[in-house]
């Protein structure tokens, strides 16, 4: 490594960041495989991800001063174990990377601090950063700055944190080396294929987000299609499954972190707006906005088949939104014991897709 690589691994591991590599900007090789996605439909309702994909190629497109980009990886704690006898408690399940604060304030707050540094050591550079945001292909960049080789799971694996980081990008017109790109190093191992509940990755190494629990429960905005449901099970924000199961993670897991990441499920189910916004605002989760974080707890209350989520969904069908109305509806078809509760709100309700659903239910 370089005197400029070690300068800006040096001030970046002072600020928490322990994988730092670079990488020559270029057009990436990959424009085939993204319009073909795209053709597939796989970006479902990710409407962003079809545009701007000139940029996502070669962000000179957008950076024509830009020569290099430093790819850094940020670590979260891992989950916990999954709560025993969830169906017994009513116990949801929160991805981990949610864990607090929004990780995008938190790291923005960082790469502020790590861009003004840089700039001091390097005079006259320019240094722009990326968090999950903007026309980037992340994993694209770890894996050419050697952060890490892109897994059967999809995500970026490496040997000693596994999956469980964050990816940041800082493109700047400093010239900065390339490094070899990693080797890969999932084998013949495919026990992320096997554990998907939902069947979304694979062949090989692609995956099929619209399958996707954690696209399912966050950027899926509209209802959930019926027979993904069951799969999804007690999952509320995102999932880990494909991580928990990676060799390449760590057994160790965070149990301080297990009632911040599997909720009581019915309380979530009587959130109105202030409430939510109060609980969640400053945390990732504010992603799925109310009605998609109370659809999802409506379909894990579902799943649990427990009379005991009754009352809470029943007063879901008195929610202000629709979507969450024809979600409480599904979930009292699959536990039973409400038909009076669903004919007197059939009677009432006014959204045709909630009257499909509650008919549906009384089916059952």
């Amino acid at each position: 490594m370089r005197p400029r690589e070690e300068t800006i691994a040096r001030i970046a591991g002072e600020l928490g960041f322990p994988l730092t590599g670079t990488a020559v900007l270029a057009r990436l090789p990959v424009g085939p495989f993204l319009r073909a996605w795209l053709a597939d439909g796989r970006s479902g309702e990710m409407g962003w991800l079809a545009r701007r994909t000139v940029e996502r190629l070669d962000p000179r497109v957008a950076m024509p001063w830009a020569r290099s980009v430093v790819s850094l990886a940020y670590p979260y704690r891992p989950p916990p174990p999954p709560p025993p006898g969830w169906r017994e408690t009513l116990r949801g399940r929160i991805a981990a990377y949610a864990l607090g604060e929004d990780y995008h304030r938190r790291l923005d707050r960082l790469l502020d601090t790590l861009g003004a540094r840089l700039a001091a050591a390097f005079p006259g550079a320019t240094f722009r950063h990326y968090v999950d945001t903007g026309p980037v292909l992340e994993r694209e960049w770890a894996r050419r700055a050697g952060i890490g080789w892109i897994g059967r799971n999809t995500l970026v694996l490496h040997r000693a944190l596994g999956s469980y980081f964050f990816l940041a990008e800082l493109f700047t017109d400093v010239v900065l080396d390339a490094v070899p790109l990693p080797e890969d190093r999932c084998g013949t191992c495919v026990r992320c294929h096997t554990a998907c509940p939902t069947g979304a990755l694979g062949p090989g190494y692609a995956m099929d987000p619209r399958r996707c629990i954690s696209y399912l429960t966050i950027e899926h905005r509209s209802a959930i299609p019926v027979a993904l449901r069951p799969a999804i099970e007690n999952w509320i924000f995102g999932c880990d499954v494909c991580q928990d199961v990676c060799p390449w993670n760590a057994e160790e897991r965070d149990r301080g972190a297990a009632d911040e990441l599997t909720p009581p499920l019915p309380p979530l189910l009587g959130l109105d707006v202030p409430g939510f916004q109060a609980r969640f605002g400053r945390t990732a989760v504010s992603r799925t906005k109310r009605r998609g974080l109370l659809r999802n707890v409506a379909v894990a209350l579902g799943n649990s088949g427990n009379p005991d989520a009754v009352p809470a969904l029943v007063g879901a069908l008195d929610d202000p939104e629709p979507l969450v109305r024809g979600h409480a509806a599904w979930a009292l078809g699959r536990i039973g014991g409400a038909r009076r509760a669903l004919e007197a709100a059939r009677r009432r309700e006014p959204d045709g897709g909630v009257v499909g659903e509650i008919e549906t239910a009384l089916a059952v």
